[in-house]
């Protein structure tokens, strides 16, 4: 016999967790699908826009409960001396997903919500109305409405044959959480040699430490700490952080296969939500409340009853040019000349960069 809900929501991120608070709230009987088990450490940049607090808040979940921290100034440095600070208008907070998944999947059960760790799903059928699916452990489960929210890449993509799988991405996410000396209401981005690292501090005096390199780099390099040692230690910033700080993992968190490429809001009636629907350079500082932000447009579209199409109309309307902005400046970083133009020119024109930072936010929400 298989569970029956009206909602079934695969992946327990930002999105999936949001959208399933939301829709338990409103008397939805809601399955969520989680392949960890909480809480975990993901790879992420764990800085939130101050766009999302509104809505978490509506949620039930306030960050600076939970030891976030404000973050108000931006800093940005290439390998050579030119570097630019400015700050932030909106700004955002620092939380770690360890904490911030956690605490959000108990707000969702909470609110009613059936939360099943430790899942897979393994195989989708589309069914004359509804939908039928089923786990690595054999269950199975039918859902009125299924959701994706499987974050930046996984098995459901292979599954459903996604058009983005296509094209191979050059991309490598690291992640670290460490103890350093920098200004705690700070975000710093730090480029090197195909590659841009940032970082901003997390709860209990910890600082996230992310970066993005090309996967070439890596290769050429053999492993990750002759990655470090040889790449990003030519920006002198960075030497001075992985000569002095304190790394917390005994190794770091790595993810493969990060793409930017445009991403089907809908695929053969499941609608995708979060970085499943489109992922935004990571050095615009705002994923992660983009990703909060897709969740309650979803969650809007189905307890109003207004299908589908309305749902991506409204995506689109409120992503699709950051999106595109994202990609144009994703392009600008990672070449040692380009970056050193790049800063040079906005340190010389700072209404310009003012401009260009909010053009990669959005309003409260």
């Amino acid at each position: 016999m298989a569970n029956k809900y009206d909602i079934g929501i695969i992946g327990g991120g930002l999105a999936g967790l949001c959208l399933s608070i939301r829709l338990s709230n409103a008397g939805y009987k809601t399955a969520l699908f989680e392949k960890k088990s909480y809480p975990f450490h993901r790879v992420c940049g764990e800085y939130v826009s101050m766009e999302a607090l509104p809505y978490l808040k509506s949620l039930g979940f306030n960050p600076f409960d939970h030891g976030a921290v404000r973050i108000k100034k931006l800093f940005v440095s290439g390998t050579s001396e030119i570097s630019l600070k400015s700050n932030l208008d909106m700004g955002g907070f620092g939380l770690s997903r360890y904490v911030f998944d956690a605490e959000l999947a108990k707000i969702s059960r909470h609110s009613g919500t059936d939360i099943f760790e430790n899942t897979l799903i393994q195989h989708i059928e589309k069914k004359e109305d509804n939908w039928l699916i089923k786990s690595n452990d054999n269950r199975q489960f039918e859902v009125d409405q299924l959701i994706g929210a499987q974050g930046k890449r996984s098995n459901i993509d292979s599954r459903l044959g996604r058009k983005f799988l296509n094209k191979r991405s050059p991309y490598v996410g690291i992640k670290y959480h460490i103890k350093y000396n920098q200004d705690e209401d700070l975000i710093a981005l730090h480029n090197f040699r195909n590659g841009y690292c940032g970082i901003s501090r997390v709860e209990n005096d910890k600082y996230c430490l992310c970066y993005l390199v090309a996967a070439s780099e890596l290769k050429a390099h053999g492993s990750i700490k002759n990655l470090e040692q040889n790449v990003l230690s030519e920006n002198p910033n960075l030497k001075d952080i992985f000569n002095n700080a304190e790394f917390l993992y005994e190794k770091p968190l790595a993810i493969n296969e990060i793409t930017f490429s445009k991403k089907e809001i809908n695929e053969n009636g499941i609608l995708m939500c979060g970085d499943a629907a489109g992922m935004i350079a990571p050095l615009c500082g705002n994923g992660m409340a983009m990703a909060i932000h897709s969740s309650k447009l979803l969650a809007e579209s189905i307890i109003l009853g207004q299908g589908q199409n309305n749902y991506k109309k409204n995506w689109e309307m409120n992503f699709s040019k950051r999106l595109w902005i994202g990609r144009a400046i994703q392009g600008t970083f990672g070449n040692k000349s380009l970056t050193n133009m790049t800063l040079s020119f906005f340190k010389a024109m700072p209404y310009l960069r003012d401009q260009l930072i909010r053009k990669t936010h959005g309003e409260e929400f």
